[in-house]
């Protein structure tokens, strides 16, 4: 939403809005002179906003219907439209990029618009993070191309007709919305039958759907071969329909982040871009905040924060962890990331959580919802077969991190946890 918010100032619109709370982002749209409210209250919108015929009103289905500002704008006629919609319609007439899957969403469309970006490609790109290579979600350089997330929450990826479309997974997700996994899947069919004519497809190899493959020493379309780590740095040969690029580097840890970069470059050549060229910017790309981010780099103790809220993403941390930092211990800090996920995969989080060498859970952040009878985190904590847990507050976040003297950190989850990294951060350095 803040994307949106910055584009339409940048084309001269006055811009407005609400959210639930005050962040670190919504600072950045003040600063940008797109008034902030935070109180449910018709009253505290400025009244051009109020002018019948003049107002597009935007919104996420993250806001409930009974939202007293919602109620007031429907009923009164105004024009109210999702965000999805809106990406939709802006994204029309250009050659658009969208990124498709449960995972991997942010990180692929990150770098999918570094890599065009290096390479002189007009775009418009919509990020669902903070790239740290614009330091910004939003890229506004020419409006021929523009790169989107096909976010599948409320089938919201259905408003877009792309160009070029990349599925990078298709894990169970929201089965709040879809009940379950088949009717995710298909839903993700629909998506990629609506690509323009000649569009082309972009799939992570050994997901049910036809079109070209990507993946890692598996024969793919576009697969990386040879890999290898240089200085904690990825070292590999891309092979792609048509040549052999070798000695590719790539900064960022993970093996799906590996695969993210691939897709992002296999995307980026569909519009005709040199593949040398492609591989030469992959090597430049810084990340995304939140993202596998190292907020602390020592010889004696690692900090590293990420984003994961499903239990495949936490596996992808792990095992980005313990490949560039092996034999180390690591100590988990998770925020489950809505009532209806921790029921959905209890006993997949509680899984992959017990491979960490120490867990600390905080209470589940509820997001959209309310709360379920008997889903908590201290319900999920019993079902976690790892002596070396503990429930805590954020309060005394920081003395249970230090009582336990790791040496990696890892901060995990999509809620206000990300509010609190910077406060750990300071606290751990002070200490130091």
């Amino acid at each position: 939403m803040s994307a949106l918010a910055r584009y339409f100032k940048f084309i001269g619109k006055k811009v407005a809005g609400y959210d639930k709370t005050a962040t670190p982002l919504t600072a950045e749209l003040v600063k940008l002179e797109i008034p902030v409210h935070y109180e449910e209250d018709v009253l505290a919108i400025a009244d051009p906003f109020l002018e019948l015929g003049h107002t597009l009103v935007v919104y996420t289905p993250a806001v409930s219907q009974e939202h007293a500002e919602y109620q007031y704008f429907l009923k009164r006629g105004f024009a109210i439209k999702k965000r999805s919609q809106v990406l939709g319609l802006i994204t029309k007439d250009t050659f658009c990029f969208a990124v498709a899957g449960t995972h991997g969403k942010t990180t692929t469309s990150s770098i999918l618009a570094h890599l065009l970006h290096e390479t002189g490609t007009p775009l418009t790109a919509f990020l669902g993070g903070i790239s740290e290579d614009f330091d910004s979600n939003f890229l506004f350089n020419g409006m021929e191309h523009t790169v989107v997330e096909a976010d599948e929450f409320d089938r919201s990826f259905l408003q877009l007709h792309p160009n070029v479309a990349c599925v990078t997974s298709m894990d169970a997700d929201h089965l709040d919305v879809y009940g379950d996994s088949e009717t995710l899947r298909r839903s993700f069919l629909e998506f990629t039958e609506r690509l323009k004519p000649g569009g082309r497809l972009i799939v992570r190899n050994g997901l049910p759907l036809q079109g070209t493959t990507y993946g890692i020493a598996d024969g793919s379309d576009y697969c990386i071969n040879n890999l290898r780590i240089a200085e904690g740095t990825y070292v590999f040969d891309v092979s792609t329909p048509s040549t052999i690029i070798k000695g590719v580097k790539f900064n960022k840890p993970g093996r799906h982040n590996l695969l993210n970069g691939l897709a992002a470059f296999a995307m980026a050549e569909q519009s005709g871009n040199s593949a040398v060229d492609l591989a030469q910017a992959l090597s430049t790309f810084k990340g995304v905040q939140r993202r596998f981010s190292y907020q602390i780099k020592w010889d004696d103790f690692i900090f590293i924060d990420d984003y994961a809220h499903h239990p495949t993403e936490i596996d992808a941390v792990y095992q980005a962890i313990t490949e560039m930092h092996p034999g180390k211990s690591i100590t988990a800090v998770f925020q489950p990331h809505l009532f209806s996920r921790t029921k959905d995969f209890a006993d997949e989080f509680a899984e992959t959580l017990a491979k960490f060498d120490g867990v600390l859970l905080l209470e589940i952040y509820p997001a959209r919802e309310k709360p379920m009878e008997g889903i908590s985190s201290d319900w999920l904590l019993g079902k976690i077969k790892n002596p070396n847990k503990k429930l805590v507050e954020k309060s005394n976040l920081v003395q249970e991190i230090r009582d336990r003297n790791p040496e990696i950190l890892v901060t995990l989850g999509a809620g206000d946890i990300g509010l609190e990294i910077t406060k750990i951060k300071n606290e751990l350095e002070h200490a130091n």
